[in-house]
């Protein structure tokens, strides 16, 4: 018995005790569990997917000049601190923090502290900025850091995997979709008899029945924290991810393994579970926490404005393909991936944005 078998019949068991638990809840247990959650068993970048740091140090490296641009632009505080959000292996950090050299005064001023909740990360993290000569600091949540100074967020690739609730529309109204054990002793999914009431955002539209509600309450919590700091201590924050703006309704919830899409109910700690990310319910967020918000833009938008062609000039090498189409175009992810910015309402539009 793998110890993934043993986590979908631990979840099949809690089921039992306490009823059945929403999809949030499920993808908590399945992703962050001890002893058989997904991240923290395993370094599933490259055996199941990879991300853009991954595929071309010029993504790195022009978030570090965006940071130290942003910060410049905001008069230079001083001390100030960048924060990434599920860091990786490091390697966005590692690259964003050779560019910035050309910053030096950005990078006497900044303490580095990066959000990880995996062990298997974490330590690979550690290892790949062990000579990146600034401060570096971990916690396990965004809550374990203080607003205390000027903070510049990075975020890639990190909300599509927060915990996210389901609603289906009937005839009644809306009824959340849980996770049940059917008959047969495997995992299901169910509606749960009660309805909600609940105001969606008209931007979404009017939803017919069978309409899925998708939202994730944990990234609206996260960026209403983030926004709220930046709007009392200046800095930005910096989202990409693959999503959309917030209209219409459907279900994005999937399980990859391998590089293939699977069952997402069926091996709880195999496969990643993530959902695409609601930007146009982010940027509501920031802005009642009082910041501005920039975007969000397509991401071959946002990177082609950076000027990630003229980096790739001279990154080129004869029979090796640079992997900055792969980003930017949009048959790619150049339109599926959008980034969002949130800034202090008195700061000028960051680069790559406009008003």
């Amino acid at each position: 018995m793998t110890g993934q078998n043993e986590l979908r019949q631990r979840i099949a068991r809690m089921i039992a005790a306490q009823g059945p638990i929403s999809i949030a809840q499920f993808m908590t247990v399945a992703l962050h569990d001890p002893q058989g959650g997904y991240y923290a068993t395993r370094d599933p970048l490259g055996a199941d997917f990879i991300t853009a740091p991954e595929i071309t140090q010029a993504f790195g490296e022009l978030i570090g000049l965006w940071c130290a641009q942003v910060w410049h632009d905001q008069g230079q505080p001083k001390p100030a601190r960048v924060v990434e959000l599920g860091p990786g292996r490091g390697t966005l950090m590692a690259d964003a923090l050779r560019a910035a050299r050309l910053m030096p005064e950005f990078l006497a001023n900044i303490e580095v502290v990066l959000v990880e909740a995996s062990p298997v990360l974490a330590a690979a993290q550690k290892e790949t900025l062990k000579d990146c000569g600034v401060p570096l600091r971990w916690v396990g949540s965004v809550a374990d850091i203080a607003s205390d100074r000027p903070q510049l967020t990075i975020a890639n690739e990190f909300f599509d995997a927060l915990p996210a609730r389901q609603f289906v529309r009937s005839e009644k109204g809306w009824s959340e979709r849980m996770v049940i054990v059917d008959p047969t002793g495997n995992l299901a999914f169910a509606l749960a008899p009660a309805v909600w009431s609940f105001a969606v955002p008209p931007e979404r539209g009017e939803a017919a029945c069978g309409d899925v509600y998708e939202f994730s309450a944990a990234a609206a919590s996260i960026v209403e924290d983030l926004a709220r700091g930046i709007a009392r201590a200046g800095g930005a924050a910096l989202l990409i991810d693959y999503g959309y703006a917030g209209t219409g309704f459907g279900e994005t919830l999937q399980a990859v393994g391998g590089h293939e899409f699977r069952d997402v109910l069926a091996s709880p700690g195999e496969n990643d579970l993530s959902a695409h990310v609601d930007f146009g319910a982010l940027a509501r967020a920031a802005r009642s926490a009082g910041a501005a918000t920039f975007g969000p833009i397509a991401q071959g938008e946002f990177l082609l404005s950076l000027g990630i062609r003229a980096r790739e000039e001279i990154l080129k090498k004869p029979g090796r393909p640079t992997g900055i189409d792969r980003l930017a175009d949009p048959d790619q992810m150049g339109t599926l991936f959008k980034a969002l910015a949130i800034l202090p309402h008195s700061a000028p539009p960051p680069p790559g944005f406009s008003r």
